[in-house]
């Protein structure tokens, strides 16, 4: 289970803490245990401040704190404060990135049985960046239309393989899944099983819509599942 441990402390020397932080992460390199560490400045106090740092358990965590030389930084990180500083220990029990809550439900919306609105998932302004295609499609009718072409050829559906999130990008490893039901860029239904990954990467807004995405995904592979290149080989 996820570990969490809250350092509270109160520093007018943050730039010094700040380097003392960088020599810790140098010095502890392919030994440490932290994976995510962040920093927050109260707004109505500059010498206060809060460090977050995320650990993959508990076990984890302690076992980081045995590092020599996270004792040694811790020193001279009291040194630094105004005060003794204070440490709070939690246990995860709820973890969700909210941007990428968002993309996977895009994706449950492309793979429902009904052409999807896209209402209150993708902005107005939506930009869709498709190699495969000759020009972005942009705007929610634009990429209804994108859909549209994609339903009438297949009944689909989408696993999600990974997800990274950062800041406000997703990004989202995929593997579709279809069966060729109808015509599709001139190809008649076939009937056939057939299967592609890919990478979407969607930049999503400060109130959770999906303002942009970028698509990279084996269209060639696919067209050849369908038999549509056996003529361009001979």
């Amino acid at each position: 289970m996820t570990f969490v441990q809250l350092i509270d402390c109160k520093t007018s020397r943050f730039d010094e803490m700040n380097r003392l932080m960088d020599r810790w992460v140098e010095q502890t390199n392919g030994r440490r245990t932290a994976t995510h560490d962040l920093v927050g400045k109260d707004r109505s106090d500059a010498s206060h401040f809060l460090q977050i740092v995320e650990f993959p358990s508990y076990e984890e965590a302690m076992r980081n704190s045995n590092l020599p030389e996270t004792d040694r930084i811790f020193q001279e990180m009291v040194a630094l404060c105004d005060e003794m500083p204070t440490f709070t220990d939690l246990e995860v029990v709820r973890d969700e990135q909210l941007y990428a809550a968002t993309s996977r439900r895009f994706f449950e919306a492309l793979a429902g049985k009904e052409a999807p609105s896209f209402e209150g998932l993708l902005a107005e302004e939506y930009h869709d960046h498709d190699p495969a295609n000759a020009q972005d499609t942009v705007g929610l009718e634009a990429m209804r239309d994108e859909v549209e072409m994609w339903k009438t050829g297949f009944d689909f559906d989408f696993t999600i393989d990974d997800q990274l999130a950062q800041g406000d990008r997703v990004c989202t490893r995929w593997t579709w899944h279809g069966t060729h039901t109808g015509d599709f860029m001139g190809v008649p239904a076939t009937g056939k099983r057939v299967s592609m990954t890919g990478t979407t990467i969607h930049r999503c807004t400060a109130d959770g819509m999906i303002a942009e995405a970028w698509w990279q995904y084996d269209r060639l592979g696919l067209m050849g599942q369908l038999g549509a290149l056996d003529d361009l080989e001979q």
